[in-house]
């Protein structure tokens, strides 16, 4: 993984000393909130319903377990022991005291990590695939290309104060497991009939008020012009994108306002002036940050049938099934740890969880993590036949749910328990719905689906993308609830359509089991709920869920 160099570790010393006297101002009343917002939100501290909020930069979801260590540590020193993952692969504190900020700051420089672009209108944490490296589907690491991203975009002058904040994901693989399509820019790696790396470029997606997937502007640009043709779609964006009204100003909506055809005509005019600058991409320089990357020490290992060395521990069979994923070295398999068992909050991992996670990631996976854009942690490079002790000893720590995939694995944003932008509360519905649903057997016979919830329209929780997606609203000063199906993320994404009225809290484990009674009662052999929703559209689904009154406490249904 990249570490810091000489300029790294002074930027980001120099920055603290900056925080830390800006913090100090603010604490006297030399600097008004006003005053100090675009300050605070340059590093990552939110002002959030109880307390200040930090949002930890990971950047392309990598971690070691030193860094992992010191997620622990800042839960048990600085917050209420424990951390909160996100959709954007990084991690928040929810409890910060103002006067304490500068510290974690300077604790986290220590494991060359910071909160630096992880709030404010710039471009933010650059996400990527988890399984990147090992991914047995992958064309090429994007990892090396994500940090040159993030090298670049790093204190950025011309893009320090977008129109508003940017997200770009870089996928590697045949498989989009980055979410490129729902992405302001999206990187697909891939090679020309030379066998030229490339990429193709999709811009302007996004979720928010107004879902859009992105459009492709380029089929293949040149690994070297990665740098020089960004830099003319983000000059485009900041010339053009709207400041009069934050909700309009994101490029999708400048996307959808001046046309595809306009738009990439107007990034290729700016990119005539950048090619062959000092930011085109020389191979000793992307030599120099793929150095950082290059695969572990693996072992010559004989593959290892787990499944049928412990055919009789069903437990194990399914955790295999649903938490272990192939990895391109024979021997080898990459492991996610399941940050959903029923009754946590989706994507919270207490302090001494993180530091179970560093430990064994030393033990089994070379010392590295993944955080993943579903809110759960990767082991990637796990020996096959160490895979049973591993379950073992996570099953203990409350880790090894194995329902990856499935409908419990909710994707969740912190909502209004914490969220000062909310309109309702989310963790309390993904509770909910994951209590009426705790049922292993059933799950599985689901099968893979994806149930995002967002507490308000920014859509922290991803819940366009979802195979059901709830989104919190505020009806006369209630929390309700907006439901839509067919959403999907990955390489056939789709924003969901919304089936009709919203409902309120205690309607919503019942409107889901609604829902997949329609699902099971219509599904073909083999058809995944997405596909079903799809092909049916939303009539049948709707009919259904409002054909009678729902009743909080409905009995089960009872499926075939």
């Amino acid at each position: 993984m990249y570490q810091y160099d000489q300029y790294d570790h002074l930027i980001v010393r120099e920055r603290i000393a900056q925080y830390r006297d800006q913090v100090q101002r603010r604490l006297n009343d030399e600097l008004s909130e006003a005053e100090f917002l675009p300050l605070r939100l340059q590093n990552g501290l939110y002002n959030q319903r109880h307390a200040y909020m930090l949002r930890i930069a990971v950047p392309y979801g990598l971690l070691s377990s030193a860094q992992m260590r010191m997620f622990a540590h800042i839960a048990r020193k600085y917050d209420r022991g424990y951390g909160h993952f996100t959709t954007r692969q990084n991690i928040q504190f929810n409890w910060i005291k103002l006067e304490e900020s500068p510290d974690i700051l300077a604790d986290l420089a220590t494991v060359e990590m910071h909160a630096i672009q992880t709030s404010g209108n710039c471009i933010r944490n650059v996400t990527s695939d988890e399984f990147a490296g090992v991914a047995a589907d992958e064309i090429v690491d994007p990892r090396p290309y994500a940090e040159v991203l993030r090298q670049w975009s790093t204190f950025h002058p011309e893009f320090a104060a977008l129109p508003r904040k940017f997200k770009v994901a870089i996928n590697g693989a045949l498989e989009d497991r980055a979410a490129i399509a729902v992405h302001d820019i999206g990187l697909t790696v891939v090679k020309n009939d030379a066998g030229d790396i490339g990429f193709k470029v999709m811009v302007g997606g996004g979720m928010g008020r107004t879902p859009i997937l992105g459009s492709v502007i380029r089929e293949f640009l040149p690994r070297e012009h990665m740098l020089t043709y960004i830099e003319a779609i983000m000059r485009v964006y900041n010339l053009h994108g709207r400041r009069d009204n934050k909700y309009k100003a994101r490029i999708k909506i400048l996307l959808k306002a001046v046309g595809v055809e306009e738009f990439t005509r107007q990034v290729e005019a700016e990119w005539e002036d950048l090619k062959g600058t000092e930011q085109t991409l020389t191979l000793e320089e992307m030599e120099r940050i793929i150095a950082y990357f290059q695969p572990h020490d693996y072992k010559t290992l004989p593959a290892f049938d787990a499944a049928a060395a412990h055919a009789d521990n069903k437990a194990f069979g399914l955790w295999l099934k649903r938490n272990v994923k192939p990895h391109k070295v024979p021997g080898y398999a990459a492991v996610v740890l399941s940050l959903k068992k029923t009754g946590v909050p989706p994507g919270d991992a207490t302090d001494a969880q993180m530091d179970f996670m560093a430990n064994i990631a030393d033990r089994y996976s070379f010392g590295e993590l993944r955080v993943t854009h579903e809110q759960n942690v990767v082991l990637a490079d796990v020996e096959q036949s160490q895979l049973f002790a591993l379950w073992e000893e996570i099953k203990a720590q409350g880790l090894a749910t194995p329902n990856i995939g499935l409908l419990t694995d909710i994707i969740c944003c912190p909502g209004g328990d914490f969220c000062s932008l909310a309109n309702a509360k989310s963790i309390p519905i993904a509770e909910s719905i994951a209590q009426r649903f705790d049922r292993i057997d059933f799950l599985h016979d689901i099968g893979d689906f994806e149930l995002n919830i967002s507490g308000c329209i920014n859509a922290c929780g991803h819940h366009h993308v979802g195979n059901i997606g709830v989104l919190g609203v505020d009806k006369d000063g209630s929390e309700w609830y907006q439901v839509s199906i067919g959403g999907a993320q990955g390489n056939n994404s789709a924003i969901g359509k919304i089936i009709g009225p919203s409902f309120s809290a205690a309607q919503m484990p019942e409107v889901i089991d609604r829902l997949l009674q329609v699902y099971v009662r219509e599904r073909t052999p083999e058809e995944r709920f997405v596909d079903t929703a799809q092909r049916l559209g939303i009539a049948p689904f709707k009919e259904f869920v409002y054909a009678t009154p729902i009743v909080a406490e409905a009995e089960e249904a009872e499926y075939a």
